[in-house]
């Protein structure tokens, strides 16, 4: 078998590395290739799988991207698949060291004078699409929220849903009228774009919660700074809030964050309490026509020219597999290298998901400071997951190791490539907002949800999301681009699915060169000029993090 093809077959992801990577199933007894040395497979390896390069001994370790990411946990052969039985989660110790780190940055030159149509704030962010917002304090207002986006959203052309309504509609006869419904199969084409009566407001977002009372006081200072920032996000033009009025989270408490946020702070915000309010029908109609006022006033806005360095991008993986730090993440990362080349500002989250990947971020810190504050947020984070009796070694989901990441190091390993290689400007803890260009660690959970929820509150106006198994997950305030690890996955679920890193597997494409096309993605997402699927479906999840036990 030539060269050529075996390259194909499988990668290795690091010179330091002692197992390969699958790129296609590989047959139990088949023999591979790979720099001079032959593999003799004693199992049935299917792509995005990893086997052993040599005979190992239990307690020996693994190194994956370069980083212990397991020790083996009984005699394996070489050519043996990696399971989670033979295999257990290890990472290397980290500490501070004083690390002298030289980055080498991509060219730009291609990029550098390259703009996007945003939406300029008068904080000097800019925007790269136009809500109003609906902010409960409480969830006690979920109700009065979902009475209003049914309004709104029908009427003023934000609706996805009229297909689903049709197809209810028509079982609905068919029983009537004694049919048997298992005939009645309308074909779902797309919801039909209808002109939005307000052509520069992309969207009216609701952030229905469960918090605001009832938990720790902790809880809803924690929630209250978390709706301020959304309140301020760049992408924000407008607010309306709704107060039951007796909750431990007070109307007072969120304006003070927001001012405390933005002493400047100058946006359309109406607020209404129902415990002050004679009926809730008194309120919802209140409401509507407030916002119907602040409305007309936001779509007054228009897109104007912006520089590449005020994009702010928030990187991000979910339904992760073998190939995720093969092919997407990477390229992601270069993406990130690129815009910060151009003085933009790139989020990388997921602490649970750096796990073994926290010495290199350490070294990549720019000033001690921000070293000490990355380990300290790990540790205690850590320490509180071992208090319940689990730990970031338990992040792994079973849909991440059946399709390859057998540890969670090296999940994490891959998760880590989603940031680039540039240095480390700054590290924020939950809800704090990225002031600095450059690469910024932001502390959330790995949970899909929870971690878009604590990027966009930070200030990112684009999240790029990597995924290979698959996942619908958007945010309200915050673009969500779906980025495939490979093409089976973005042909199957093509509704949902923005870019293909597939070709990266195929050997079609290089991870630079799928980094550049994804940032022109990037560029014509932030100008409105293409909509991501999520926007499009109205995925529009929101999970405040209490700093509990998420992983």
């Amino acid at each position: 078998m030539s060269e050529n093809n075996t390259k194909k077959l499988v990668v290795k992801l690091h010179p330091d590395d002692n197992v390969l990577v699958a790129l296609t199933d590989l047959q139990k007894g088949e023999t591979i290739h790979f720099e001079n040395e032959s593999y003799v497979l004693q199992d049935l390896i299917k792509a995005k799988h990893k086997f052993y390069m040599q005979d190992m001994k239990q307690g020996e370790e693994v190194n994956m991207y370069g980083v212990l990411v397991g020790k083996v946990q009984n005699d394996v052969a070489k050519g043996s698949l990696m399971t989670t039985e033979n295999l257990k989660h290890a990472a290397d110790p980290y500490a501070y060291r004083n690390a002298s780190y030289e980055w080498n940055a991509p060219d730009v030159s291609k990029f550098e004078n390259r703009t996007f149509k945003g939406y300029k704030r008068k904080d000097g962010r800019v925007g790269t699409a136009n809500y109003w917002l609906f902010i409960p304090t409480v969830f006690c207002e979920n109700r009065n929220l979902d009475v209003i986006k049914e309004a709104l959203h029908k009427q003023l052309g934000y609706a996805v849903t009229d297909k689903y309504n049709q197809f209810t509609h028509e079982l609905l006869q068919g029983y009537l009228n004694g049919n048997d419904i298992n005939d009645i199969n309308i074909e779902l084409n797309p919801t039909p774009k209808n002109k939005r009566v307000f052509e520069n407001v992309d969207g009216i977002k609701f952030l229905n919660h469960q918090g605001g009372c009832g938990g720790t006081r902790q809880d809803a200072s924690t929630l209250s700074a978390l709706l301020a920032s959304y309140a301020n996000h760049p992408n924000v033009g407008g607010i309306t809030l709704l107060s039951l009025g007796c909750q431990h989270l007070q109307v007072q408490d969120f304006v003070n964050d927001v001012k405390r946020q933005n002493p400047d702070f100058d946006k359309p915000l109406f607020i209404f309490e129902q415990q002050q309010t004679e009926s809730e029908e008194v309120l919802i109609t209140n409401a509507i026509k407030k916002t119907f006022e602040g409305l007309i006033e936001i779509n007054q806005y228009e897109r104007t020219d912006a520089p590449l360095s005020d994009l702010c991008i928030g990187v991000k993986c979910g339904g992760s597999d073998g190939f995720s730090g093969v092919s997407a993440n990477p390229a992601v990362g270069y993406t990130s290298d690129l815009v910060v080349a151009l003085g933009g500002k790139i989020l990388l989250a997921e602490f649970p998901e750096l796990c073994g990947a926290e010495q290199n971020l350490i070294d990549r810190c720019i000033t001690e400071d921000k070293a000490r504050k990355f380990i300290d947020l790990m540790e205690s984070y850590d320490e509180l997951a071992h208090k319940v009796g689990s730990g970031f070694h338990m992040n792994p989901s079973p849909g991440n190791i059946k399709d390859g990441l057998i540890t969670d190091a090296i999940k994490s390993a891959g998760a880590a490539k989603k940031g680039g290689t540039s240095p480390v400007v700054d590290v924020l803890d939950y809800t704090e907002l990225v002031t600095k260009p450059g690469l910024s660690l932001v502390c959330t959970p790995g949970n899909d949800v929870e971690a878009t929820t604590g990027k966009a509150a930070s200030g990112a106006t684009l999240i790029l999301f990597t995924t290979g198994l698959g996942t619908p997950t958007g945010n309200p305030v915050c673009p969500v681009i779906k980025v495939a690890t490979n093409s089976v996955l973005a042909t199957r679920m093509k509704d949902i699915i923005d870019i293909d890193c597939g070709p990266i597997i195929s050997g079609e494409k290089s991870i630079e060169e799928m980094g550049e096309e994804i940032l022109e993605y990037c560029i014509k997402a932030a100008s409105g000029e293409i909509i991501p699927k999520a926007v499009q479906l109205n995925q529009d999840d929101f999970i405040p993090w209490k700093r509990g036990v998420s992983l």
